[in-house]
């Protein structure tokens, strides 16, 4: 209960939720200290922190729907997602969390008939091969892939707004029989309405996901190339198919496969270039992921650290909108790693600045 507080709580995010995690031990231990935490970070108005009335009711909501939540830490969480650095503290799903392993397909919305019938295709004969399919529910080539996939075996749908808000509308149907065929898995919370400030957040969740990441039509502009720059960052396979220089749906992927994504005409040519699962062996050649996934061993101290005005000030001074890596503010403010962590984590609270992925921090201008 105390891990969906604090997951829920205004300001924290997931990088924000597991340092607070490490720092302090327990969800209980956390969310007494975060009023002092953001005090002292110089946030003026109170955090607004779910009551246990608010969890409860949030839990039994979902569990109408035939839902559960995973908590990052349990032994349930995809093994694969908890790789990343922002993984999601708590997911929602519908449906069985045991087909969590998988490589990913995405693709234009505004997809071609071939496209969607290649997409279809290929999801079908890499589920005949004991693969899950994961996407993202939209329309086009999500669609397409979620379906062809059904036809041979299982198929995850990641969903940028709540389990009880599908979306589009012309897709409930889909959500629905994703449940029984796989799962649908979502980092908002029920009721909330998919915004563009979602998708993005939910294309990271498809590339953690994911032992690869497949792009079918895709333009110069898409949203599946978020998808398929996270999935480089975090050093999964990524695939492209080709396609017409004539038509725009198809420059994005033809841009793939020239910066060297692999060049992808069946489903052999995912298979042969997959990598092994973190705790599965025998898919292909050698493994691409550390056999420990970074949320276990790191634990810190905890140090009970009094955050400083000076210390503060001297952080601040040297913060700006572009972010700094962590490491280098260490390096030039001459205060110790665990009192910039400490300040950082002071401000992050109190809203003035930002965790990024790759250990950099960013100033936020009110």
């Amino acid at each position: 209960m105390d891990r969906l507080r604090l997951a829920r709580a205004s300001g924290v995010g997931p990088i924000l939720h597991r340092r607070l995690m490490q720092r302090f031990g327990t969800a209980a231990a956390a969310l007494a200290a975060l009023p002092d935490i953001a005090r002292r970070g110089g946030r003026g108005e109170p955090l607004q922190i779910p009551s246990v009335a608010d969890a409860e009711r949030e839990i039994d909501a979902l569990a109408r729907l035939g839902g559960r939540m995973l908590f990052r830490g349990d032994a349930d969480y995809p093994a694969l997602l908890d790789l990343m650095e922002d993984a999601p503290a708590v997911v929602s799903m519908l449906g069985d969390p045991a087909a969590l392993e998988i490589p990913a397909m995405v693709g234009s919305r505004n997809a071609s008939a071939n496209g969607m019938t290649f997409a279809g295709r290929l999801a079908e004969d890499l589920a005949r091969h004991n693969l899950v399919v994961v996407s993202g529910l939209a329309r086009g080539i999500d669609a397409a892939a979620h379906a062809g996939a059904m036809r041979a075996g299982l198929t995850i749908a990641c969903v940028a707004g709540g389990l009880d808000r599908p979306y589009p509308a012309e897709n409930i149907a889909l959500q629905a029989a994703i449940a029984s065929h796989g799962c649908v898995i979502a980092e908002a919370p029920l009721g909330t309405t998919p915004q563009a400030r979602h998708f993005p957040r939910r294309n990271r969740i498809i590339a953690g996901l994911s032992l690869g990441v497949v792009v079918v039509e895709a333009a110069l502009r898409s949203g599946s190339l978020i998808t398929a720059r996270i999935a480089q960052e975090e050093g999964r396979e990524l695939f492209a198919v080709p396609g017409s220089p004539l038509d725009a749906r198809c420059q994005g992927t033809n841009a793939l496969i020239r910066a060297g994504a692999h060049l992808t005409e069946t489903a052999e040519d995912v298979i042969a270039n997959l990598p092994d699962h973190p705790n599965r062996e025998g898919l292909s050649r050698d493994p691409m992921f550390a056999r420990i996934a970074p949320s276990e061993g790191l634990a810190e101290p905890q140090i009970a650290l009094e955050t400083t005005a000076e210390a503060l000030a001297i952080v601040l001074q040297l913060l700006s909108p572009a972010p700094t890596l962590v490491d280098d503010l260490v390096r030039r403010c001459q205060l110790s790693a665990p009192q910039v962590r400490a300040v950082l984590l002071d401000l992050e609270l109190a809203g003035r600045v930002e965790t990024l992925s790759g250990s950099r921090v960013a100033l936020l201008i009110a």
